[in-house]
């Protein structure tokens, strides 16, 4: 076994593990990536719950946790589904084969121990012999050689589980219990991915059976069993009596303290805040900010809020050269000058979100501190970049060239998540001010105004992802057959740097890169990184136990009801 080199090749980022906490907002600061009180900066690693005043004391077994979602999965199918809320559900049906924790190191969950080849382009697992899926079906190497080849399958359209398990090529059965993984270029990210709630192993016999409706009946080797689902309204789960594989990422190894887990989906701002209030709920989450102060206030609740690491909700400037001028930097710095994000940040979200500097969130492996209060509001500096572009102001205060408006075409995504719509308005009316005319479109089909028309100027998007190496999928020029990044960017000395830092083993060397690869998307104004994006829980304080990891994705292993 080479779990030494496992963990160099491992992702070097610190997953913070964090416990539901009802800490105020006069407790210490420390350092970002606790779950805190909301607003506060929180230090990595894990923390007693308020709920726990007892550390000692056993918890308590039996109950249903009630927990709110804020919209709807799409699929509980982990090959099938990259949204946010998903993968919230998945950890409680699906294992992973590895486990990655505050400490930067990769630690064994249905896998026991791995090698890794010298080139670094296979990596050989031992897996546990004592695991089977909720369903009965055996856990061994045929399993996981099933979930990944489904994975590939075009047939599955596993967009986003298929990002982050490449470059996975192919996989070999050793004997039941080793496989060996073979990857096409080698990757020190792709440990890390191995951890994520996306590349589940999923029971290969219910996968089959259930075909396109598996994620309507998903089996997993998780601490619960899927139990229904009701469209629109909730899922349940049920505690699994045989689980007893939990990693080290939580205390409780055997199977979970509580009976049920009952999802229910409440879209409603007001409903989902007034049901946690009222008790109808145990738990709620992406509390608004404009109720996190309420709440905090509230003796019955507890409030936590855990920066999530990744890419910040980021607005993407798309530079081909049919979005003219946007294609040229000195209009997108205009741009960069002209925002006020300061202000937007502050005034829609009450100091209760942080506001993004880098392509990069705070907490990532990588993050370049050294970009915050890089770039500051310049009208001045903005107007000049347009005059000497040839765009001058008309009797309407918007600039002409040519007889050509100069227009911003900006696209959002309805419902109003986040208020990003609301971040739409404010930019309109700012780039206005420099004589910009910013058209906003609200959307409810993203997928084809923005990735199959490509029909926008502006548009913005962030992902929860445990590796700088996610850049890739969003700034590296990609091969022709291959789907464009969103600021369609084409940059070969950034190709370089992004394709180094995929494969660098030594922690010193690959932070230098991506500090690199962040100057130069700046630099290139490709971007207006926004907010990092915060998932923010409220809780009735008898809920102890919840963990969460830097990802902002929920551990029920612990969590227990106080028993009246």
């Amino acid at each position: 076994m080479s779990k030494g080199l496992g963990v160099k090749m491992s992702v070097l980022l610190v997953i913070a593990v964090m416990l539901l906490s009802a800490c105020d907002s006069s407790g210490a600061k420390n350092n970002a990536g606790s779950a805190n009180a909301a607003g506060d900066k929180g230090s990595a690693g894990a923390t007693n719950a308020a709920g726990d005043k007892n550390a000692e004391t056993k918890a308590a077994d039996g109950g249903e946790l009630t927990y709110a979602l804020a919209t709807s999965p799409d699929s509980l199918d982990p090959a099938r589904s990259g949204l946010a809320v998903s993968v919230r559900v998945f950890r409680t049906i699906y294992d992973s084969l590895v486990a990655q924790l505050p400490d930067n190191t990769i630690k064994p969950w249905l896998a026991t121990e791995w090698t890794i080849s010298p080139d670094g382009k296979s990596y050989t697992f031992k897996l546990r012999k004592d695991v089977k899926f909720q369903d009965g079906t055996p856990f061994n190497a045929e399993a996981v050689k099933y979930s990944f080849d489904r994975i590939l399958d075009p047939a599955t359209k596993a967009a986003n589980a298929s990002a982050l398990l490449k470059p996975y090529q192919s996989s070999e059965i050793i004997d039941d219990y080793t496989i060996k993984l073979n990857l096409e270029t080698p990757s020190v990210a792709f440990l890390g991915n191995l951890s994520q709630a996306m590349l589940g192993i999923v029971s290969p016999t219910a996968a089959k059976q259930s075909g396109d409706q598996f994620g309507k009946n998903p089996v997993g080797t998780g601490p619960f069993s899927f139990v229904k689902w009701e469209d629109n309204t909730d899922i349940q789960v049920k505690r699994n009596p045989d689980y007893a594989w939990a990693p080290e990422l939580v205390e409780n190894k055997g199977a979970a303290h509580l009976d049920t887990i009952d999802f229910k989906i409440i879209p409603e701002e007001a409903t989902r805040i007034g049901s946690v209030q009222s008790g109808q709920v145990k738990a709620i989450e992406t509390v608004p900010p404009q109720n996190v102060v309420s709440l905090k206030s509230d003796n019955k609740l507890q409030v936590l809020q855990v920066n999530t690491a990744g890419l910040p909700y980021t607005l993407f400037f798309n530079q081909t050269a049919a979005h003219a001028p946007w294609n040229e930097l000195k209009a997108r710095q205009a741009v960069q000058y002209a925002v006020d994000i300061d202000s937007i940040v502050k005034s829609l979200y009450l100091g209760t979100y942080q506001r993004a500097w880098s392509p990069l969130s705070p907490n990532t492996f990588g993050y370049d501190p050294s970009l915050e209060n890089g770039i500051k509001p310049d009208l001045d500096k903005a107007n000049q970049l347009l005059d000497e572009l040839g765009w001058t102001k008309g009797s309407d205060g918007i600039r002409e060239k040519d007889g050509k408006k100069l227009t911003l075409h900006y696209v959002d995504g309805s419902p109003n998540r986040e208020k990003r719509n609301d971040i739409a308005a404010i930019i309109q009316q700012q780039l206005k001010k420099v004589g910009i005319d910013v058209q906003v479109e609200i959307t409810k089909d993203v997928a084809t105004v923005v990735y199959t028309n490509w029909a926008y100027d502006l548009y913005g998007n962030s992902q929860v992802n445990s590796d700088p190496a996610a850049l890739n999928s969003f700034y590296h020029t990609t091969a022709p057959d291959a789907r464009p990044s969103l600021s369609h960017l084409a940059d070969p000395a950034l190709d370089k740097l992004l394709e180094q830092g995929a494969i660098e083993s030594d922690p010193a060397k690959r932070k230098e890169i991506y500090v690199k690869v962040q100057h130069a998307i700046i630099d290139n104004a490709a971007i207006l990184p926004i907010y990092v994006f915060p998932y923010t829980v409220a809780a009735t304080k008898d809920l102890s136990g919840l963990k969460f990891d830097s990802l902002g994705y929920p551990l029920f292993n612990d969590a227990s009801l106080a028993q009246k």
